[in-house]
């Protein structure tokens, strides 16, 4: 049984493409990729069928991330076949909230940074759209932090799947 994670931010053009990137690579290091389909959103579609900012391409790239990438609306209907939906601000976490159908939906809802121990109470990863590079590389670096307490809780939830 296929486990299935979506990044979601406000446009999927920087925040969210970022994470599922940095995330299906964690997900292929660790052998989990059979199990573990990633994917990402946006809140709104105004950048819909777009390709990442370039911007978030360049520090990818920089970084050895593979590119790629088409931006998309999340939509309430995708919760019956998601497993975990990983808000990248506050301000998203509310909106899917509230988009869930079920309270059981909404549960499946979680901040990124929560996943980062070092994160204190700032679990906020910051829009880097309207700004420089170093808010992009600053955007990296919280992905990547978040990613590995992300991935063993995501291993967690697959081998009690398995069970």
């Amino acid at each position: 049984m296929t486990y299935r994670v979506c990044f979601v931010c406000t446009g999927n053009i920087c925040r969210s493409p970022m994470a599922e990137i940095v995330f299906r690579a964690r997900v292929a290091e660790a052998g989990l990729d059979e199990l573990v389909e990633v994917d990402s959103a946006g809140t709104g579609g105004w950048h819909e069928g777009d390709g990442a900012d370039p911007r978030t391409v360049a520090v990818l790239e920089d970084n050895g991330y593979p590119g790629g990438h088409t931006a998309r609306q999340f939509r309430s209907s995708w919760f019956s076949r998601l497993d975990l939906v990983i808000a990248l601000d506050s301000g998203h976490l509310g909106a899917l909230r509230r988009l869930a159908p079920t309270e059981q939906d909404a549960a499946k809802v979680r901040l990124l940074r929560s996943y980062d121990p070092a994160a204190g109470d700032d679990l906020d990863v910051p829009d880097p759209y309207y700004g420089g590079m170093d808010g992009f590389e600053e955007c990296l670096e919280m992905v990547e932090a978040a990613s590995t307490g992300l991935l063993a809780a995501v291993r967690e939830d697959v081998e009690g799947q398995a069970a």
